[in-house]
């Protein structure tokens, strides 16, 4: 390892007469904790939940608690959004009767006390809590569970994307895109110019066609559980019980050609095949994926004998990266499938074995 001043001038920032750091090749940091307060504070505060619907009404006041740190870091132009927050925010509710009166006035606050880089896929907890736990308050908590829930997890989504976009170092990113120009001829169409016309590389493209996708990968995964394969297919195929053990959102067609949107949106597609109690195959999408990436996922359900399933998992085409270049998306998925889905279909169908 060469001493301090003496390596390659070309990799050290401060040799530049300007410090200018060149397309972003070298690490950079920049702390957005307070720019994440700021943020998060425009998203939450003062917004109504519910204006008289039902004679209810219910509005977030603002952003009580804000710990934990966040920062943006920078390298080869690559971000690298870091960021762990516990976050209260208070809420103030009403209840009214037909006339117009006051039945009751309660106060409470939201607690989001885990939202990190590590989930950035998956929304993160959230708790109502009211303070008056009596009939208006009890009331009042349901409507903010319904109404104001999907709400706050709307605005943290918005949080959690403007920091994978580089937060407050956005404005600083040097974006540049390549454009290749052919030599000479000055054609742009990507053929090659002989005499005077544009020959397509059809070769170069057929050849494409057999290789196998760079910077994708397939995930594998067999897992058992104790119940009849009819059963299994409609769970994964049934949005009041995804909404059950995910206790998130969803909305699932039964039809081949029909779409789906689980996760709170997170994660959309369309039947491809489906085979009660046998086959389901799927095409699949993550929201931070580059656009037009699609996956496929097959899940063969097999029952070889009474009250025991087999699952096999095959979810092809996942993308090593996401539209912000981070690199934990084969990760991510694979321990979405075993944790968020198989392993909750356990915990809460008992159908562990």
């Amino acid at each position: 390892m060469a001493k301090f001043g003496e390596g390659d001038k070309r990799w050290i920032v401060e040799d530049r007469p300007d410090g200018t750091n060149v397309h972003n090749w070298h690490w950079s940091e920049t702390d957005c904790l307070e720019w994440s307060k700021n943020l998060l504070s425009n998203l939450l505060d003062n917004q109504t939940i519910l204006n008289g619907e039902g004679n209810l009404f219910l509005c977030l006041k603002k952003v009580v608690k804000f710990e934990g740190e966040a920062y943006v870091n920078i390298r080869k132009g690559k971000i690298i959004p870091g960021y762990e927050l516990a976050v209260q925010v208070s809420w103030e509710g009403e209840a009214k009767d037909g006339e117009g009166n006051v039945l009751g006035k309660v106060d409470g606050f939201v607690e989001l006390p885990y939202i990190s880089d590590e989930n950035a896929d998956e929304d993160p907890e959230l708790r109502v809590v009211v303070k008056d736990e009596g009939v208006i308050g009890k009331r009042l908590k349901e409507a903010f569970l319904v109404k104001g829930k999907g709400f706050v997890l709307e605005k943290v989504r918005e949080y959690v994307t403007a920091m994978a976009n580089g937060g407050p170092a956005k404005e600083e990113l040097e974006v540049k895109k390549v454009v290749k120009k052919s030599g000479g001829g000055g054609d742009d169409s990507g053929g090659a110019v002989k005499g005077g016309g544009v020959v397509e590389k059809k070769e170069e493209k057929r050849e494409e066609k057999g290789k196998k996708r760079e910077g994708f990968k397939t995930i594998t995964m067999t897992e058992r559980f104790s119940c009849r394969s009819g059963d299994m297919f409609e769970i994964l195929m049934d949005e009041n019980r995804w909404k059950g053990f995910t206790q998130s959102n969803a909305r699932i067609s039964k039809e081949v050609g029909g779409e789906f949107s689980i996760f709170d949106g997170s994660v959309t597609g369309t039947n491809v095949e489906l085979q009660p109690g046998k086959l389901i195959v799927q095409k699949w999408r993550f929201g931070s994926w580059p656009d037009g990436v699609h996956s496929t996922v097959r899940l063969v359900i097999d029952e070889p004998e009474t009250g025991v399933t087999i699952i096999k998992l095959t979810h092809t085409d996942v993308p090593e990266e996401d539209r912000y270049g981070n690199s934990t998306v084969v990760e991510n998925t694979e321990r979405g499938w075993r944790d968020l889905i198989f392993q909750r279909i356990r915990a809460v169908f008992g159908f562990g074995i």
